[in-house]
């Protein structure tokens, strides 16, 4: 499971380090030596490649209609598989990087069973928003052990 918030940028060539533990734990939980990475909520997601595999597998298995066509089109289809090179970063195409409004700074969070990529700006809005939601619901978080 991927755990953790980092703080990071994304190079002039539209590279961004993904950090240690993740790859390690990456390599050792699945064997993946890349992400695939796609658009989701104004920031990015990445997921093992192993696993995008089974969610692929689920949006294909979707009958005709326009949830399929939603998620072909803004999920499958934006989608990129993003190896790592010798440094532990990723290659994150431009349209992606774009989407997401990542020009330098960017967190990098660890979401159990995937990564999300973010905007600084962006990242604050969301867990603000996050927050904000927890807090209408403080017996069900009391409820989890927080």
């Amino acid at each position: 499971m991927f755990y953790g918030e980092f703080n990071n940028t994304v190079d002039l060539k539209g590279r961004a380090s993904i950090p240690s533990t993740f790859r390690e734990t990456l390599l050792s939980l699945t064997g993946d030596v890349s992400l695939v990475v796609t658009k989701t909520d104004k920031g990015l997601t990445a997921y093992p490649a192993s696993s995008w595999k089974k969610i692929s597998q689920k949006v294909m298995a979707l009958p005709e209609g326009p949830i399929k066509q939603a998620n072909l089109r803004t999920r499958l289809g934006p989608a990129k598989e993003c190896p790592f090179d010798k440094q532990g970063r990723i290659q994150i195409p431009q349209a992606l990087r774009e989407y997401a409004g990542l020009e330098k700074d960017i967190v990098v969070v660890g979401m159990g069973g995937k990564i999300e990529i973010w905007n600084q700006q962006r990242h604050a809005e969301a867990t603000s928003a996050s927050e904000s939601m927890l807090k209408d619901h403080a017996q069900a978080q009391a409820d989890l052990g927080f």
